[in-house]
């Protein structure tokens, strides 16, 4: 079941690396909570883009794709 569209999984998979990227690189910036926010809220972020599927939009019956 795929409720993210195009649109929604490239800004999801940009966002996601780009956290990820500034949690590894920015490491000793980021020490504490604010790396592991990063670093988790990257890897949702890629991990919905992937599966075009994210269970907060559920509970609303939000969809960004297409019907078939």
């Amino acid at each position: 079941m795929k409720n993210v569209g195009p649109v929604d999984r490239l800004i999801r998979a940009v966002a996601g690396i780009a956290l990820l990227i500034a949690a590894f690189t920015a490491a000793p910036l980021l020490a504490g909570w604010p790396h592991y926010v990063a670093l988790g809220v990257g890897t949702v972020l890629v991990l919905t883009a992937v599966a075009a599927f994210c269970p907060a939009y559920l509970p609303f019956g939000i969809r960004t794709c297409r019907t078939r």
